[in-house]
Order: C-alpha cells, then sequence, then structure tokens
C-alpha cells in the first residue's frame, strides 16, 4: 500500500494542530511517516494525553493511609485490610456510544472491567451513570434502549454484577449522551500488577483477541467535537465480546498466578500504540514491535491500522523470558492469542518494524510525559442571580411533577436488564442510594455509589463539585458505609472554549476541597472533553464515583420503613430552592443559584449516622426533591403511608446539602435524639408511617396510585 502524502488536512483530520505538528517536526527533524502521524495523532490526543487538564487534575488530593496506589495506573487500588484491597475506576465511553450505542456502552464496560482484571483484581462490581436528552428528542429513544441493552449485554454475558448507577435526561444531552462505566475488584494487597516495563531485552507478549480494522482512530474521534458527519464516525467504534473477555480474565489472573508478569497494561484507547507506550515510559526503556506477529483477523493490515486499532479483549505484557512456555499454555488453555511481539530495548526508541521494513522510529518519551500540555484560558463563572419569588405548591403536585418524571421515578426498567446478583454476594440491588456487594468468605462487605448533579456544576462549579462529592459520601453513610476513596469522570464540553474551561476548573476545586475535607481521595479517573455537538455543549457533569467499607455485614442499616415508626431529620434545612429539581419539573425554571455545601456539617453528620447505626432501621440522604421525595421513596419501598408534619413548599422540597432522613421505632428516636442534642447536632422529630396515605401537612393522597406513577413512568417515556 502506498502511504498517503502528509497534507495539512490530513494533519487536521488527525487532530493535531498547526503547531503541534511542528512540534513533531522539531522533535524527530524530519516529516513523520503515516504511520509515525497516526501514533503521535493517538498518543496527543486529549483522550490519552490529558493535554487540556493534567494542570488541574494535579492539584486533586489523591493519598492518605488507606491509597496503595493512586491515579496513573490503569485503576486506583486502595487497602481495605486482612491484606486485601479493593481495585475501581471509573470511565466514559460517550462519543462511541451516541454513535452506535449498543457496542459503544458494551466496550465501555469492557474497557473497564480490563483496567480492573489488569492491576490483578477480580471484578466484583460494576455501575453506570448515564446521561440522555430530552425523552421527545428523535434519536433519545434509541439511544437509551441501545445503551441499556449494551451495558447489560455485556456486563450479564461477563459475569458481574451491576449494583448502583444513575440515568438522568436534559437538552444539553440531546447531542451527545454520556456513559460513564464503573467496575471494581478484589485483590490480596501485596499482589498487585503495574504496567511500568522493565529489564532490557525483555520479551513484550501479545495476550487475547485478535486485531481488526474496528476502532482504528477512537481515542482521536473522542477528542473532538460532533457535526454533521457524526455518521461517517461509525467505524471508529469498537465491537465487544464479553464471552471472550470472560476467558481473558480468567487466563490473565491464573498467568499472575504463575510470576511470569513484569508489567501488564491492557489495549484500550489507542491500542498497541498507547499500550506499548506507557509501558515503556513507566519503565524509561524503549521498545521494538514486530508487526508481522501480531495476531490478526483481516487480511493485508497495515501497521498504522494495527498500531490505532481498538479491537477489544487484548492486553500487552512483558514477561519473564525463562516463563514463556508456562504462560504461553496458560493461553492456549484458554483458547486465546498469545504471541511475542518484540522486546524492551534500551534506547528511547519507539520502534515499528512490518515485515523488515521500518515504519515509525520514534523517541518513546516524547510520545507520553512529553506530550503537549496546556494551560488554557478560563473565565470564572459568573455568581449566578437570585431566585425568583416561588409561589406556595400543592406539595402532593409538585411530588406528582417529580415522581411522574424520567428524572425522578423509579429506574427499575433500566436495572432490571441488568444482573445484579451473579456471583452470589450482592447485598443490596440497584434503586437505592448505593450498592452493597458482600467480601466473599469474610464478614465484610463494600458500598458503592455514584453521583452528580449537573445543573449545579452548571450554576456554580465550585459547590457543584463539592456537592457531587458530598452527595455520595452520604449515599455511602446512609447504609453504614465507612466511605473510603473516589474515582472521578470530567465530562465537560470544548475545553478552548474559556467558559467551559472555567467549569472544569471550578468543579476540580471544589472536588478536591471535598474529597480532603470528606476523607475520600481520588485514586483513578477520566477526562472527556469536547462533549458538543454544532457547538452545543453538555451541562457540566464530572461524576463521581465512591467506594466504602462496611467492617461487618451486622452493620449496615439496610432496614425498611413499618408503620409507628418515627421520621427524624438531620440536618438543617435553611430553605435553599435555586436550582432545585421542583423547580425544573413543576414549574419549568431553571434559575438560583446551587445549594452551599457546609463540608464540615456533612463530615459530622456522617460520623453521627455511622456512630449510631444500631439505632436507625432505615435511612436516605436528602438531595434531589428534598425532604418530600425522600421520604415518598421511603413509602415506595416499604409500601407504608408516611405524615410528615408540614405542607410548607420550601420545608419539602429546598435541596439543602447535609441532611439524612431516619425511620426509627420510638425507642430508638428517642435515643438517637439524645445522641444529637449531646453531640450538638440538629436532629428533629417531621413525621411518622402508618396507614395508606402521602400526607404533607393539610393535603393527603393515596400511596398507591402514586406508587404506581412512580414506578411506570420511566418506562413510559423511554421503552
Amino acid at each position: 500500500m502506498t502511504e498517503p502524502t502528509i497534507t495539512p488536512d490530513l494533519i487536521a483530520a488527525h487532530g493535531l494542530k498547526p503547531d503541534e505538528y511542528d512540534r513533531i517536526l522539531d522533535i524527530i527533524g524530519r516529516e513523520p511517516t503515516f504511520t509515525e502521524l497516526g501514533i503521535f495523532s493517538a498518543m496527543w490526543n486529549e483522550h490519552c494525553s490529558y493535554k487540556s487538564s493534567k494542570k488541574w487534575l494535579r492539584t486533586l488530593p489523591t493519598t492518605g493511609p488507606q491509597v496503595i496506589c493512586g491515579p496513573g495506573e490503569n485503576a486506583g487500588v486502595v487497602d481495605i485490610g486482612d491484606g486485601q484491597a479493593v481495585v475501581f475506576k471509573m470511565e466514559s465511553h460517550n462519543h462511541p456510544s451516541y454513535i452506535e450505542p449498543y457496542q459503544g456502552a458494551a466496550t465501555g464496560v469492557g474497557g473497564i472491567l480490563r483496567d480492573v482484571f489488569t492491576m490483578g483484581a477480580r471484578p466484583i462490581a460494576a455501575m453506570n451513570s448515564l446521561s440522555f436528552g430530552l425523552p421527545g428528542h428523535p434519536r433519545t429513544r434509541q439511544l437509551v434502549n441501545g445503551v441499556v441493552a449494551g451495558v447489560g449485554g455485556y456486563g450479564n454475558a461477563f459475569g458481574v454484577p451491576t449494583v448502583g448507577g444513575e440515568v438522568r435526561f436534559d437538552a444539553s444531552y440531546n447531542g451527545n449522551c454520556l456513559v460513564n462505566a464503573f467496575a471494581a475488584g478484589l485483590a490480596d494487597a501485596d499482589k498487585i500488577f503495574y504496567s511500568a516495563a522493565s529489564g532490557v531485552g525483555m520479551p513484550v507478549v501479545y495476550l487475547g483477541a485478535k486485531t481488526g480494522r474496528d476502532g482504528v482512530g477512537g481515542a482521536t474521534m473522542a477528542s473532538a467535537e460532533f457535526d454533521d458527519t457524526i455518521e461517517d464516525k461509525r467505524p471508529t467504534v469498537q465491537v465487544g465480546d464479553p464471552f471472550t473477555e470472560k476467558r481473558l480474565m480468567e487466563a490473565t489472573l491464573e498467568l499472575m498466578a504463575t510470576g511470569a508478569v513484569i508489567s501488564i497494561q491492557d489495549m484500550g484507547a489507542a491500542g498497541l500504540t498507547c499500550s506499548a507506550v506507557e509501558m515503556g515510559d513507566k519503565g524509561g526503556l524503549g521498545v521494538r514491535l514486530d508487526l508481522e506477529n501480531v495476531p490478526q483477523r483481516e487480511a493485508d493490515m497495515t501497521a498504522y491500522e494495527m498500531m490505532l486499532s481498538e479491537s477489544q479483549e487484548r492486553m500487552l505484557m512483558v514477561l519473564k523470558p525463562e516463563l514463556e512456555a508456562e504462560a504461553r499454555g496458560v493461553f492456549v488453555k484458554w483458547d486465546l492469542d498469545f504471541a511475542i511481539v518484540g522486546e524492551t530495548i534500551a534506547e528511547d526508541r519507539f520502534l515499528i518494524l512490518h515485515n523488515g521494513e521500518t515504519k515509525a522510529d520514534l523517541p518513546l518519551s516524547k510520545l507520553a510525559s512529553s506530550a503537549p500540555e496546556y494551560d488554557r484560558p478560563w473565565e470564572e463563572t459568573p455568581a449566578a442571580a437570585a431566585v425568583g419569588d416561588i409561589p406556595a405548591v400543592d406539595p402532593i403536585a409538585g411530588l406528582r411533577a417529580l415522581i411522574g418524571s424520567p428524572n425522578y421515578a423509579a429506574k427499575s426498567w433500566v436495572y432490571e436488564q441488568y444482573d445484579s446478583q451473579v456471583m452470589g454476594d450482592t447485598l443490596r440491588i440497584p434503586g437505592a442510594g448505593a450498592g452493597i456487594t458482600r467480601i466473599h468468605g469474610t464478614t465484610k462487605a463494600l458500598a458503592f455509589t455514584s453521583d452528580v448533579t449537573p445543573r449545579y456544576v452548571f450554576a456554580n462549579p465550585v459547590e457543584g463539585g463539592r456537592q457531587a462529592v458530598a452527595e455520595a459520601y452520604r449515599n455511602l453513610t446512609a447504609v453504614g458505609a465507612k466511605p473510603l476513596a473516589t474515582t472521578d469522570n470530567m465530562n465537560f464540553g470544548n475545553p478552548e472554549k474559556p467558559r467551559i474551561m472555567g467549569q472544569f476548573v471550578g468543579a476540580i476545586k471544589g472536588i478536591g476541597e471535598a474529597v480532603e475535607a470528606l476523607d475520600m481521595p481520588i485514586v483513578s479517573g477520566n477526562v472527556s472533553l469536547y462533549n458538543e455537538t454544532d457547538g452545543t455543549g453538555i451541562l457540566p457533569t464530572p461524576t463521581i464515583g465512591a467506594v466504602g467499607l462496611i467492617a461487618d455485614v451486622a452493620q449496615i442499616i439496610g432496614g425498611t420503613l413499618a408503620p409507628g415508626h418515627t421520621l427524624l431529620l438531620l440536618g438543617d434545612t435553611h430553605g435553599h430552592m435555586g436550582q432545585t429539581a421542583l423547580l425544573a419539573e413543576h414549574l419549568q425554571r431553571a434559575e438560583g443559584d446551587a445549594p452551599p455545601v457546609d463540608l464540615t456539617a456533612e463530615a459530622a453528620h456522617g460520623d453521627f449516622i455511622r456512630a449510631n447505626a444500631g439505632q436507625i432501621t432505615a435511612c436516605t440522604d436528602l438531595a434531589d426533591g428534598g425532604l418530600a421525595l425522600a421520604a415518598f421513596e421511603m413509602a415506595d419501598t416499604a409500601g407504608v403511608g408516611i405524615t410528615l408534619d408540614t405542607d410548607d413548599t420550601a420545608l419539602l422540597f429546598a435541596e439543602d446539602q447535609a441532611r439524612y432522613l431516619i425511620a426509627a421505632t420510638f425507642d430508638q428516636a428517642e435515643a438517637l435524639l439524645a445522641a444529637a442534642a449531646t453531640a450538638g447536632l440538629p436532629l428533629a422529630r417531621v413525621g411518622q408511617a402508618g396507614g395508606d396515605q402521602v400526607t404533607f401537612g393539610a393535603y393527603s393522597a393515596p400511596l398507591a396510585p402514586l406508587s404506581g406513577l412512580y414506578r411506570s413512568a420511566f418506562a413510559d417515556a423511554v421503552a
């Protein structure tokens, strides 16, 4: 094949700016080959290099006594005692999922699972955070159905339980949905595997499925805005096979037990290029690859195609040569490819040969750690105008507006398509604030949650960033878990626009303050920028995935409301109505500031809940929809009526933070009120459970039809 001439149009098609191309010329002192241009494009795009975000990501707190490995590896690693560690990460597959919903979402799940088992951990839980356009938009129904089917199709077949997640709808996602996938696994704390290559002359081994042409250029596509050429990008979406991935996991974990692995890296974005470069760069070594040895499923693949393919279910490893036969035997047994495709070299070179012909010869260190890094101009988000007068509303009508919206209706239509019980250790399935998975063979459990409120971040990025972390903290606390650490998925628009970059900077500041105050360091994450279509960006959506530890399953707060229970509210209600769900869903208004987040109060209230878990039957945090929606959800879960003592709009629907709704027996309530008084914390009776009505002060309605609306509204909107 004759390689194309390097032209300004070809450079631009590879996502490289003219000044970046000039930098390439300075580095190598000549015009690059076509394959070299593709390699630079893959390594220097936003998706792989984080060139617009690195400056700010470095400001995040990432360490703590519980952290074994923070950002920079395939996933973060956190100590959970008894020689065990939890390994977890969240990552986006936004652009591919909009182009091809099923495969985009499926391969997003596959990629995050590989990030976990590449570290030597067996996956035990998955979550997802999904954002779609308005239900009435022409593409939304297709996207929702395709994405949910893809998440379930891959995760169910692989055999990992989906234990939590979230789904939202907003016009800003009409042209750019978000699919954020989370996975967590368990490993022995002293048997974690890393990606840094070591030793000169060590064999570089290709493992897993064969390489095809699917996904070529996928990382570059994910680093650009969408426009009317979106359908042309369909070939850049990968195709997944969960059954191959299951075999790859079993083979990889078995291989690790042999002691043959020096370093290992999954082939994700930018495939063979990124995995080889990262292993070499972290180890301070060069890498030579002989592409004729790469297992291929299509004929006549070029060096360019092999280096940039994002075919799924593949890994790259540096191997102890004396254990080659044993390692090969493992992969032959699992009917997977095992091929020595190169070796580590002492020189700082990324040398790519194909049938003896040099296709690329580049300084390897310049591809990764020397990638461009930008300090982009940014504008602070202006202070939000005060919220206008809000009329008193019929609280039952306000509740109906919330539970009849797909944003706040029950999401059972989604999570019932996921297997949440496979492996037999799930203690709490999706549908509440946090999912819980037992650590097999122990009395311990892990809780998982994912959260962000994009409208808050849009109004006030700093407070919105704080709130995302604080709500994740509360979700874990409400089930009795001690929050351990977080992973972030930073979904934003075009960072070259100072307004958008300002949203990113503000959110990072808020997230950093919150994870430090709440002792939940960021140990892994992902940045997804250029989430725009025809110049219209998404709401800033910095998703926070969080993990908490329950030392003994007997400490889980997992009961349900029962007749005669007292309802207690922990935390102050100041009546913050800016950016509330009631404003958006009932009054069709989006105005005001995000609620302020008092991190000292968040920590104190969380400590109180965990310290008094034995006196709490059921608990939920207050977030979207305030006290009214929290109380209704508790009632719906139990099938028991509730009475709140007020019908004041602000008291019912305000979204002040650091608040929990507690259900307790009379004796438990007395003990809790006494403990809160001693601690100087605001805890008050707000109602009781019983009967078959939902009553807010002077207003009342039967629970059953409200529950019917709540449980059907989501499917009615999207099924």
